[in-house]
């Protein structure tokens, strides 16, 4: 039983450090979706989440297209994008279900986005276009744990 939280191509160190803690800290997988913009030995990547790297149960994919057929159609997956037409809680989230985030000054591919339409999900915010989007870090939190409240924060005390 767990989550799975899909980083693409995450770009900064520091929010997948704490994102890993995050997945360390409740179970849930995360994947890194190449390329990355940074080495996963990199010092500040691992300062974010030092404690909690050998712990971390973490998959590397060469690629979207890899990720994709290893993955797609085999689990649920919803991806988390300000061009999502439904609200994340509108979600009702299961064991094994895969939450895909792009790079935080891109976010997710546009053509991908639009493939995969049905399964695109934001956070509401300001409509204050000086404000993108929140911070990666805080999306995955938002998002993992209201997945994993809904569940009742399995095998979480």
């Amino acid at each position: 039983m767990a989550m799975h939280i899909v980083l693409v191509e995450p770009e900064i160190p520091p929010n997948t450090g704490n994102i890993a803690r995050s997945c360390a800290a409740t179970g849930s997988v995360l994947h890194l979706v190449e390329p990355l913009g940074f080495s996963i030995d990199d010092r500040s990547l691992k300062r974010a989440g030092l404690d909690y790297w050998p712990f971390v149960k973490l998959e590397v994919h060469d690629s979207l297209d890899g990720f994709m057929k290893k993955y797609g159609g085999k689990k649920r997956m919803f991806l988390a994008t300000t061009q999502g037409g439904r609200l994340y809680t509108d979600v009702d989230f299961c064991d094994e279900d895969m939450i895909l985030f792009g790079r935080e000054t891109a976010g997710l591919p546009r053509p991908f986005i639009a493939e995969h339409e049905e399964a695109a999900i934001r956070i509401p915010m300001s409509e204050d276009t000086r404000l993108r989007s929140l911070n990666l870090a805080n999306s995955v939190n938002i998002i993992l744990f209201e997945s994993l409240r809904q569940q009742g924060f399995p095998n979480l005390k």
